[in-house]
């Protein structure tokens, strides 16, 4: 089969880069990426241009003073027409909840002038969970399929999406407004270690465990359970920081399973919010993805 990148689409698909894509999966499938902004001690950068994830957790540990901010609506309209100047003669505009980011209403006011049809849809979800949409669409595009239908696929794997993830600490969460501080103060109460998920687009603790050890096995056997229950499900994995742990929970699943697991470092952007310690897996259904790798392999990250 062909590299999906020479095939000629009239579909092309955008995002933002909180979907924390392996570098080599965005450029197989000709997704157009556009970064969010991490401003560390008063300095903005453009995560995965000159910012990496590596380099917020450096800033991390150096108690720097980090913010984000989502993309100007003329980032997107340089994205589209970069994209119509390619070929595109629609355009799918895929990005993180609209319940934790203005992303994806910078997307909808750069779509008014485009140059051509844009469809923004605000996937309710984020890392690999907007990552395997953005990949199904990106196939359906690559297949020669409409904008609308490439956006239904997109939303329809998108809300299929679970993510379940712990981190050492809430006060990154709390003080960003993601998380309120009565779910704060619940999730660290008699020192149980929260796990987190989404739910509606936001944030919220789902279960209380006693030890990191236990969340970890917890997050295994979710990740085990969810792939024997369905042959389409997708399996991705995210950390921040030392990397070991996420590569041995991804090992024992597709040892469990025969399923490979998608590993990749957690976009700068969610990573400012969430702190250091961060481990998380992300489940999605796509029943036609067959000719998407899913690679359990050390895969680089566009963030790395």
């Amino acid at each position: 089969m062909s590299s999906p990148t020479s095939l000629t689409r009239t579909v092309h698909v955008v995002t933002d880069s909180t979907c924390s894509l392996p570098a080599d999966l965005a450029r197989r499938w000709g997704v157009h990426v556009v970064p969010l902004q991490v401003v560390v001690d008063g300095r903005a950068h453009l995560e995965g241009v000159d910012l990496s994830t590596g380099d917020l957790v450096r800033a991390l540990e150096d108690h720097a003073s980090l913010s984000t901010s989502q993309p100007t609506p003329r980032a997107f309209a340089e994205a589209y027409e970069h994209a119509a100047a390619q070929g595109a003669e629609h355009i799918v505009s895929l990005h993180l909840s609209g319940e934790l980011s203005g992303t994806v209403h910078a997307a909808a006011l750069a779509a008014r002038d485009a140059p051509v049809p844009v469809e923004v849809v605000d996937s309710r979800t984020v890392a690999m969970g907007l990552g395997f949409a953005v990949l199904a669409a990106a196939r359906e595009a690559a297949q020669g399929e409409n904008g609308p239908l490439v956006a239904r696929t997109a939303l329809r794997v998108a809300s299929s999406s679970t993510a379940m993830f712990v981190v050492d600490s809430l006060d990154h969460l709390r003080r960003g407004g993601r998380l309120s501080a009565t779910s704060a103060a619940i999730g660290t109460a008699l020192g149980l270690r929260p796990v987190l998920g989404l739910r509606a687009g936001s944030i919220e603790v789902v279960q209380k465990i006693r030890t990191r050890a236990a969340v970890v096995e917890r997050l295994v056997a979710a990740g085990i359970d969810a792939a024997q229950q369905s042959g389409d499900v997708r399996l991705a994995m995210h950390h921040l920081g030392d990397d070991s742990v996420v590569w041995e929970c991804a090992g024992r699943i597709t040892d469990a399973t025969g399923r490979e697991v998608v590993v990749s470092p957690v976009s700068a952007v969610i990573g400012a919010h969430v702190g250091p310690g961060l481990l998380a897996l992300i489940t999605a259904h796509d029943d036609s993805s067959h000719d998407v790798p899913h690679s359990a392999r050390r895969t680089p990250s566009p963030h790395s």
